[in-house]
């Protein structure tokens, strides 16, 4: 089939100058956005390791977690900062370290949520 690559190597010899330095630069597009893609998710893992980290250091101590957002350390108050527990890990947190999810009508901390 004309236009196929697969197994075989792509022939650009019969481009003008012009039209392989286009497909030139959307190769080197593709790669930047790759490498920024990868990039960003190496980041997104080292946050969620370093989460998990501070859970399992801080998720035993059962009195902190009862009193205190597992993520952002601040104190349970009632109204003002009330706690939730997150739908994944089962930890408490707080309204700015989590999100409501509507599909399962319950609340996903924000470690959980880049996780998922």
């Amino acid at each position: 089939m004309p236009g196929t690559t697969t197994g075989k190597k792509l022939d650009l010899s019969k481009l003008t100058d012009e039209e392989a330095k286009h497909v030139w630069e959307v190769v080197q597009r593709d790669f930047d956005l790759r490498k920024k893609e990868e990039d960003r998710l190496g980041e997104l893992k080292t946050k969620i390791e370093k989460e998990d980290t501070k859970r399992e250091l801080l998720g035993n101590q059962t009195s902190l977690t009862e009193s205190y957002c597992i993520r952002c350390l601040q104190p349970f108050k009632f109204l003002v900062n009330s706690k939730r527990q997150c739908l994944d890990c089962q930890l408490y947190i707080c309204k700015s370290c989590s999100l409501y999810n509507k599909k399962e009508h319950g609340w996903v901390c924000n470690p959980c949520h880049m996780a998922r």
